[in-house]
């Protein structure tokens, strides 16, 4: 499977369960593999054949300036859920959620999640 991927997407947003984490917007990063068959847009070289990156990023910044959940965990599912549900040549994802600075000494702390189309299916 082909994959495109959004590399170091840095969005400002609420997320935490602390007090300071409720009121003042912070760094999140975002990194997503998009599993995709790239062969027809290849073929054609025509737009409307292929993933649209950038309307995905866009979604995913929305979504993430206007969401204000407590857990990771919820964000980083909410994003695969969107990109699966809303974009039909993406079979499947992989969506990674950091906190840059979130733990003393530590870079970042994150979850990366995998999923397919039928996670969501209702």
């Amino acid at each position: 499977m082909d994959r495109i991927f959004i590399k170091d997407l840095l969005v400002r947003g609420i997320l935490g369960i602390n007090p300071e984490e409720r009121v003042k917007r912070q760094d999140i990063l975002i990194n997503v593999v998009l599993y995709v068959d790239v062969r027809k847009a290849a073929a054609t070289d025509a737009i409307d054949d292929a993933v649209n990156y950038k309307s995905i990023s866009k979604r995913i910044i929305d979504h993430v300036e206007s969401s204000s959940d407590f857990l990771v965990e919820k964000l980083v599912t909410d994003l695969a859920r969107i990109i699966l549900c809303e974009y039909e040549q993406v079979e499947r994802v992989q969506v990674r959620v950091e906190k840059p600075g979130a733990l003393r000494f530590a870079r970042s702390v994150g979850i990366e999640i995998e999923r397919t189309r039928a996670d969501f299916a209702e």
